[in-house]
């Protein structure tokens, strides 16, 4: 919902959120902008994506163009973005889920309230997505894990199990000699797998390792 406050005669003031809409084809870009203007509660902003708390892509098919499209605006200062899509295919909706787009409508399901609803819930950091296409990307994501990442003895934060496991006994305050002991590692072997994991993932020391894995509710 918008939020409100009082102005100084007392009304209510509904705060407009800032959409941008992008479209290849100009006809649906202005048709959607219509049709957002006409809600109280959004504030179409034509040219200015940095402006926006959401932008709205509509196309025909998620494909690596529109792929792309997403990820300019994201790096132009739009993180969220809401997709309507005439077709959505099994490769496509993966590619989305990628990119980090925080919602999928069909273009025949982008009724105004349903459209404005998927724009409110992507400005809060929720996702929407149609329930028949939750079941199709969870069985994508299953079958990744299964088929690519275990083989590799990783998971989908990007660690192993041994990975995990130590930064667990790091976090319970063992030293290398203690961790090693638990593990039936060598003290070489346990520095080695906590410098691989500082280094992929850019992180500072041990600590920081640790407040990573706990944030991310791996330990």
């Amino acid at each position: 919902m918008p939020a409100l406050s009082a102005s100084p005669e007392g009304a209510t003031v509904t705060t407009r959120l800032p959409v941008f809409v992008y479209a290849d084809d100009p006809i649906s870009q202005a048709g959607l902008a219509t049709q957002l203007r006409s809600r109280p509660e959004i504030l179409v902003v034509d040219d200015n994506v940095d402006a926006a708390a959401v932008a709205v892509v509509v196309c025909d098919t998620v494909d690596s163009q529109v792929i792309n499209t997403v990820r300019a605006i994201q790096r132009n200062g739009c993180p969220k973005v809401v997709v309507v899509a005439t077709r959505l295919d099994d490769a496509g909706l993966l590619a989305a889920a990628e990119a980090g787009v925080s919602g999928l409508l069909r273009r025949h399901e982008a009724q105004p309230e349903r459209l404005v609803d998927a724009i409110h819930a992507a400005a809060v950091g929720e996702g929407t997505v149609p329930p028949d296409l939750l079941g199709r990307l969870m069985d994508q994501v299953g079958r990744l894990q299964r088929q690519v990442l275990n083989p590799r003895g990783l998971t989908f934060s990007g660690l192993s199990e041994r990975e995990v496991e130590v930064l667990r006994l790091v976090a319970d305050g063992l030293d290398t000699a203690e961790i090693a002991e638990r593990l039936c590692y060598s003290d070489r072997t346990v520095k080695n797998i906590i410098h691989d994991v500082t280094t992929r993932l850019q992180l500072k020391n041990r600590s920081h390792a640790v407040a990573y894995a706990l944030r991310e509710g791996l330990i």
